[in-house]
């Protein structure tokens, strides 16, 4: 394989150097030969922590389908994916080069007839336990569990499951080896699964000033899909008239969510971009996470850590492009640190150290 030259600065540092791609690792040694393939802002590969491969409103999408908008994704500089709950078999993406690297987090588990339709495992209390271990089983480290959703009993939103079921199957998962996800819209069901050592949090729309404080002493993340909570005033007038008082509920979980987030930031929670693609979702969108999170007034340094090199620390993943790792990165024309923007118009995608887009 011939040697490739990238010349810019390298973020987070942002020094200028030299960098040389040699049978898909960095170097910083001149290799004879090398072929300049592109010079600007060279930034580690971008994470997608919160994606849906696999799922579209009705359930699973064929393997066409997973291939479209794994490439989608890819060409938006998204290197690194976690999947956060799909019900398709979506292994042999882990063996395309030309793919980006995925962690699996095998499909949702949810409450009977309490989540969307052919998305999850759907269980009563007494399976939860086993059915989290299954999928700890079955998935790369992490599991995903919708933590709360409208029960139209109470016509509401309520938690999913009971604290004890929760704290067991956390356990179970824990002892599998596997870090716990949850789905979680609104305050009452979050107590419970940070008692229980959950994880990571995704959305935490109804975070608060307490569980903020306990998610920094127990180092639980928070992934808050900002785009994905935009569209809870479509909830609320899809639920007005039939259910008034969820309606209600997450009018005012949207009004706040700002709030909850900059209330996140100053707590110190760990915060990291997810882009929800899939579903009703779009893919190949990360940037515009990334743009709407700043907009949200989270600082442009902090939300391109979070989509780069913090979000690939955090999954185990070379933050930087030190001498011998992966080259996974993207080139931009202009310093995304000046201008999120740019994140929509990489010059060069480098993956597993070829040129893929």
């Amino acid at each position: 394989m011939s040697a490739l030259r990238f010349s810019g600065p390298v973020l987070p540092d942002g020094d200028v150097r030299e960098v040389y791609v040699v049978d898909g690792h960095v170097t910083y040694e001149r290799p004879a030969g090398a072929e300049t393939a592109a010079e600007g802002w060279i930034v580690p590969g971008l994470v997608d922590a919160h994606n849906h491969l696999g799922l579209e409103d009705g359930g699973a999408v064929d393997d066409a389908e997973i291939e479209r908008t794994a490439i989608a994704d890819r060409d938006n500089g998204v290197l690194l994916t976690r999947d956060c709950g799909s019900p398709a078999d979506t292994r042999w993406v882990q063996e395309r080069d030309d793919l980006p690297r995925l962690i699996r987090c095998g499909r949702h588990v949810a409450r009977t007839k309490r989540y969307l339709r052919n998305y999850a495992h759907e269980v009563e209390p007494d399976a939860l336990p086993d059915t989290l271990g299954e999928q700890a089983r079955d998935g790369d480290g992490w599991v995903k569990l919708v933590g709360d959703w409208i029960s139209r009993e109470d016509g509401d939103l309520a938690p999913s499951f009971p604290a004890d079921a929760v704290a067991a199957a956390i356990g179970v998962a824990h002892a599998e080896g596997a870090q716990v996800t949850a789905h979680c819209f609104g305050a009452d069901s979050l107590g419970p699964l940070l008692d229980a050592g959950i994880d990571c949090i995704e959305h935490g729309t109804g975070l608060t000033a307490a569980h903020l404080d306990q998610m920094v002493a127990q180092g639980v993340a928070l992934v808050p899909t900002v785009l994905q909570t935009g569209k809870f005033p479509e909830f609320v007038s899809a639920a007005r008239d039939k259910f008034p008082a969820y309606s209600a509920t997450m009018d005012e979980l949207y009004r706040t969510r700002r709030e909850v987030l900059m209330s996140a930031y100053d707590a110190g929670v760990a915060m990291y971009v997810g882009s929800d693609g899939g579903g009703s979702s779009r893919h190949g969108v990360l940037h515009e996470e990334i743009l709407a999170m700043a907009a949200m007034g989270l600082p442009t340094d902090y939300v391109l850590g979070a989509a780069s090199w913090r979000g690939r620390a955090w999954l185990g993943w070379n933050p930087g492009l030190d001498e011998g790792d992966p080259a996974d990165f993207v080139v931009y024309p202009r310093n995304p640190l000046d201008d999120l923007s740019v994140l929509a118009e990489p010059a060069r995608v480098v993956l597993r150290g070829k040129v893929v887009a």
